[in-house]
């Protein structure tokens, strides 16, 4: 389907080849592109990656596109997504932003403690107003940046660039305790030998708020990285963190054996496959003397095209869908405990309709069951397709 925008009053189409200079200009002048997928059209927003100008949706706006658009998703239900709609988040269609609710703080009182773990989120379903865990802005962010998406065309050409490019632009967007997010989230940049000095330069500058004053509360930042390694401390272990060389984060031996017990998965997975990569999203704070100390975290485990992956069942699954040039979508889990089912990822694009994929573990009860049940026939447009593991192998993908 081929995709023209409205911009300012001239309809401008992908294909044409002043379309990259009318981007520059319009994002110079502040001017929001509108999708003609549709009848009423869909406001976007532009983009910076790196040296390039993108067209991106705007945020949660994915199913108001028609379902032959690329920027089309499927509905927000079939994952964890859908529940914190309207009350975890709150978007701000005027100003293109959601405003997130979260369960954790951004400020320390009283003596550090750690709280290892604490996102994971598999306690009871309350019925109440949601906040996001930890976990749940880490799924956020990847899902809002896109890097939820895959397709084989893109296959070599997902690093760590472009995915801090595209999480920085996700948090651009997003507000949180009163303040853009991207004022309060440090995502390290690629580490090159010749470029130590002002790299080191920019993360001190980035850091200087949050050091530890001589009374009062601590500001907290948060910061998403992929893990080099884990080491151990005098007292307690350092979590290294790629492209931050000579910088380890510190956690205590009680936080660190709860993370060892609560992502017994991911931890898993990432050392039985060198290509994937752990990814850890912590809020952390600095002492007088410059240490950098882990109030929370949580991890997430990514295929090697950074796709997030539970278990080995949805590992096969990615595997399988990696290798497509039909768009996939990842489902993500957000503060759903792994008790509840999700899609594990849908075919947005896939005719004559989209396509939810559903893994049913070889321990689901018959509680997970009726859920799932009642997830399906609550979405007719939506084919299902489903893979109890239980019963056997992966049975053949729905592709048309």
């Amino acid at each position: 389907m081929s995709r023209c925008y409205r911009i300012g009053q001239a309809i401008v189409a992908e294909e044409d080849p002043a379309f990259g200079a009318i981007l520059t200009e319009a994002y110079r002048t502040r001017q929001r592109p509108v999708c003609l997928c549709c009848d009423k059209g869909v406001a976007m927003y532009i983009a910076r990656i790196g040296e390039q100008f993108v067209v991106k949706r705007m945020p949660l706006s994915g199913s108001d596109h028609d379902p032959q658009c690329q920027s089309y998703e499927p509905p927000y239900e079939l994952s964890g997504l859908g529940s914190l709609i309207g009350g975890a988040i709150q978007l701000d269609p005027a100003n293109g932003t959601a405003t997130l609710k979260l369960d954790f703080s951004l400020s320390k009182r009283g003596a550090h403690k750690s709280a290892g773990g604490s996102a994971q989120n598999e306690g009871p379903v309350k019925n109440e107003i949601r906040k996001l865990s930890l976990r749940a802005l880490l799924h956020y962010l990847w899902h809002q940046g896109g890097l939820t998406e895959w397709t084989a065309h893109w296959a070599g050409k997902r690093h760590w660039f472009q995915v801090r490019s595209h999480l920085m632009e996700a948090a651009a967007t997003t507000t949180v305790k009163g303040s853009a997010l991207s004022e309060r989230l440090f995502i390290p940049e690629n580490f090159r030998l010749e470029d130590k000095a002002a790299i080191e330069q920019r993360r001190a500058v980035a850091l200087a708020d949050i050091r530890a004053p001589s009374s009062g509360p601590r500001k907290l930042m948060v910061l998403i990285g992929e893990v080099k390694q884990f080491a151990s401390a005098r007292s307690g272990q350092k979590i290294v963190i790629k492209h931050m060389p000579g910088f380890p984060l510190m956690i205590e031996e009680g936080a660190w054996r709860r993370l060892q017990s609560r992502y017994a998965a991911e931890l898993e997975l990432w050392r039985a496959n060198d290509g994937f990569h752990l990814v850890v999203i912590a809020t952390f704070g600095m002492t007088q003397s410059g240490l950098a100390t882990i109030d929370e975290i949580a991890l997430m485990s990514a295929s090697e095209q950074w796709l997030p992956i539970e278990n080995a069942y949805e590992q096969q699954l990615v595997e399988r869908l990696s290798r497509l040039s039909l768009k996939s979508v990842k489902g993500l889990r957000f503060n759903l405990s792994s008790t509840q089912p999700i899609a594990a990822a849908t075919l947005p694009h896939r005719r004559p309709s989209p396509a939810a994929l559903y893994i049913v573990p070889p321990d689901a009860e018959e509680e997970f069951e009726a859920a799932l049940s009642e997830m399906i026939a609550a979405r007719v447009d939506v084919e299902p397709w489903i893979w109890r593991v239980a019963e056997g192998e992966m049975p053949p993908l729905p592709l048309g």
